[in-house]
């Protein structure tokens, strides 16, 4: 058993760097992680079993004591989860003010309790076959588009995980996030922190400054930031300027309209949250590319990244829509036979 286990762990672990070696900007990277910890937990529980009387009763102990703590913590997690957006939630509207955009975590909060504690108690109440095949779908969508938020998540860290900062990069292309007039807010100043960065650490690289001028400001994105990136040392030499954009995808495309290679080697810095829906914007458009995380304020991540996934949603719903129509029409069909 043990040495299927390790088969099994070992494909999945293959499969993993395959997904992360050819195009990391998919679920599939949040997948094929997952599958290659589940084997690993998988092999190690098959190895311990087996060689137990092997091992010394410290290590053994150690290793049953692991797998207690996976499973509990397997078991707390929508309770884990709950507490945690409605801690986040608060602390956004605390500190950002109550508006609508601010109470995402809260609101999903508040859809989690009502699944978890409200939503069971109404299956009893499913009459006849129809009535249970409609209580299994919405269950079923419910699950899926919660294991899919969860894939997203996955997915968006291990594209922000770099083991080198040196990738021989041609461009590195900075995204606007908004001016306060003439000023750089915290979050766009942040980005361009993260591209000088960079761009110290690729000396042949170029740094691309994205953003037009949008309502409430006095000038572009670009000119601004670009100000900006001269005050921390970077030279004018060094930056170009695209001043048409007015969201991501223009960012994208309008950049990628000023390299000049056929296949550059291009990096994205955004704000942590937003890099991978950049990525995917990215991928749409045909432009290869990495992407680099700025850093922002931990208790407002969990409210940005519930609308990032529905972004990310927008971007993708045909294809969830097909896999959760295809599974209607079996559970009704099942039904009415």
């Amino acid at each position: 058993m043990t040495q299927i286990s390790f088969g099994v762990f070992l494909a999945f672990f293959c499969f993993f760097c395959c997904v992360m070696r050819r195009e990391p900007r998919s679920l599939w990277s949040g997948v094929s992680f997952f599958l290659m910890m589940l084997g690993l937990g998988g092999f190690v529980l098959c190895a311990a079993a087996e060689y137990a009387a092997l091992l010394p009763g410290w290590a053994y102990g150690l290793l049953l004591a692991l797998a207690m703590l996976a499973a509990l913590l397997v078991l707390a997690f929508p309770l884990l989860l709950l507490g945690m957006f409605v801690i986040e939630g608060v602390k956004v509207v605390c500190h950002e003010g109550l508006r609508p955009a601010n109470l995402l975590s809260l609101g999903f909060a508040v859809l989690w309790f009502g699944f978890l504690f409200v939503w069971p108690a109404l299956g009893s109440w499913a009459w006849g076959p129809l009535g249970r095949a409609l209580y299994f779908l919405l269950s079923f969508s419910a699950v899926y588009f919660l294991a899919l938020m969860a894939m997203y998540v996955l997915s968006a860290l291990l594209n922000l995980v770099h083991l080198r900062q040196n990738r021989r990069l041609d461009y590195i292309v900075v995204l606007g996030a908004g001016l306060d007039g003439d000023r750089l807010t915290p979050l766009l100043a942040s980005r361009v922190d993260r591209g000088a960065a960079l761009l110290a650490r690729n000396p042949e690289a170029r740094l691309i400054l994205s953003g037009g001028q949008g309502p409430g400001e006095d000038l572009p994105e670009s000119d601004a930031m670009g100000a900006y990136a001269a005050q921390r040392g970077v030279s004018p030499q060094r930056m170009l300027f695209e001043r048409r954009s007015a969201t991501t995808e223009e960012n994208l495309r309008f950049s990628r309209a000023m390299m000049g290679e056929e296949r550059p080697r291009v990096a994205v810095v955004t704000t942590a949250y937003h890099v991978f829906r950049a990525l995917i914007l990215a991928k749409k458009l045909g432009l290869p590319c990495v992407g680099f995380g700025a850093k922002t304020k931990w208790y407002f991540t969990l409210n940005a990244e519930l609308r990032e996934f529905a972004g990310y949603l927008k971007l993708a719903w045909r294809r969830h829509a097909a896999v959760l129509g295809a599974l209607s029409v079996l559970v009704l069909l099942a039904a009415l036979l």
